[in-house]
């Protein structure tokens, strides 16, 4: 049997599990650890397992995973989330699709705490999607805004995708996080676009609130407002020491947490049940994102295995008398295919020491790429089969979402992000003007 009919069993058959239920983790890892020991015998089969556990373990970035989904859930246990889409409800919601902006406006405070995608999807599945359904919006539309505001999390700083591609690219972080501050901004701009035109041309997608629950007090209103200013001093907790190096990546999760903790304290919200909520549901989500990068680690070491990897890389590397911006494209376009059955950190450890110093020699910038690539990873994340936010979503999501919901949820949000990747592509100043202006400012 040919290498490309194996992989296309090995797809056939994740998605056939996929589609009967089982368990995301569960469906991925078995395909995998089968795979391996049909191909490489059963040391070959058992060693998979174990080597990307290894790897996982030994990823010392992950330690920032449960730091930010602690802080995430005590914000949501509090209340401290809630009053933050309160404000977003009452102030949003005489609008069209209004609350559905308000999910995006959440998303990018959430995303400017945690560095990750994963607690932005853990806080948007419980707080703002139950509210979205209850409210009549559309399942598919809710879903894909989710998601995609989700994605934000690994372009708005503290982005722990961009601390991975600076160690390899061997780039100053904190230009790189710069860098993705108005990319950032201006992709969650286009996804409110999206849903102020979807909303206007169909207003059955985003209904506006009743005029009761936004008919309340402007002093009210004024408090909910402030809210919003306790997200941005939680990041400075965490930004300021480790733009200034005083701290690593891991301490400054670990003084982002702290900090969410102290500030539930001093609301005086911090009850027994709250922490024991926050921790118990910390551990609960913590290990679900670990087993499915875990079984994720074993999908893609299989392909690597069977040289699936290096084929793609050849396939768009090899003929370098393109032009230079053929090649950046087509390396883009290589991205886009690997992020479809691996993750990004399998993506940079396997093609980035290749592709960044071509980059380079190119004549392009690093900084520019880094966002560029970043970006990318972002589509990767929501690109069927074997996208990480279709998997967290339906592993979160309430019954009545489908896979087949999630899937055509996510079309037009993609489609931004193209258009988005492409605007950064062709205007380079949109990533690069931020860190010219702070670092070469007299």
């Amino acid at each position: 049997m040919s290498y490309d009919l194996i992989a296309t069993l090995m797809f056939a058959t994740m998605m056939l599990m996929l589609l009967t239920g089982q368990r995301v983790f569960g469906a991925i890892g078995f395909v995998a650890v089968i795979a391996a020991l049909f191909l490489w015998g059963d040391r070959g089969g058992y060693d998979l397992g174990f080597s990307a556990a290894m790897k996982l373990m030994k990823w010392y970035p992950l330690l920032t995973l449960p730091m930010f989904i602690f802080m995430g859930y005590v914000l949501s246990e509090s209340k401290i989330a809630d009053d933050l889409y309160k404000m977003f409800h009452v102030w949003m919601g005489g609008l069209r699709g209004g609350l559905a902006i308000g999910t995006i406006g959440l998303m990018v405070l959430i995303s400017a705490m945690n560095g990750l995608s994963v607690a932005g999807m853990a806080i948007g599945s419980t707080i703002a999607l139950p509210e979205l359904l209850k409210r009549g919006y559309d399942k598919r539309m809710v879903t894909g805004v989710i998601q995609a505001g989700s994605s934000l999390g690994i372009l708005v700083p503290p982005s722990v995708v961009l601390v991975l591609y600076a160690m390899i690219a061997r780039q100053p972080v904190g230009q790189l996080w710069l860098a993705g501050v108005v990319p950032g901004l201006m992709m969650a701009a286009m996804f409110i676009a999206y849903i102020v035109i979807r909303c206007w041309i169909n207003p059955v997608l985003g209904p506006v609130l009743p005029a009761e629950e936004r008919n309340i007090p402007r002093a009210e209103k004024l408090r909910l407002l402030r809210a919003g200013i306790l997200p941005l001093v939680i990041f400075a907790t965490m930004m300021v020491p480790f733009v200034n190096g005083w701290t690593s990546l891991v301490e400054s999760s670990a003084i982002g947490a702290l900090a969410a903790f102290l500030a539930a304290v001093l609301k005086g919200r911090m009850t027994k049940e709250v922490f024991e909520n926050s921790v118990r549901n910390t551990l609960g989500i913590t290990c679900m994102f670990m087993w499915i990068i875990l079984a994720a680690l074993a999908f893609g070491a299989v392909f690597d295995g069977l040289g699936a990897v290096k084929a793609i890389e050849g396939l768009f590397t090899d003929r370098l008398n393109l032009s230079p911006w053929m090649i950046l494209i087509l390396m883009q376009l290589s991205f886009i295919l690997m992020g479809t059955f691996l993750d990004d950190t399998a993506m940079l450890v396997i093609v980035a020491p290749l592709y960044v110093p071509l980059v380079g020699e190119l004549g392009f910038d690093l900084i520019w790429y880094g966002i560029l690539y970043t970006i990318t990873t972002q589509i990767a994340y929501m690109t069927p089969p074997f996208g990480y936010n279709l998997f967290l979503m339906r592993a979160m999501a309430p019954p009545e979402i489908t896979l087949r919901d999630i899937y055509a949820s996510i079309t037009p949000f993609v489609a931004v992000m193209v258009l988005a990747l492409v605007l950064v592509m062709m205007f380079p100043g949109i990533a690069t003007w931020l860190p010219e202006y702070v670092y070469n400012k007299p």
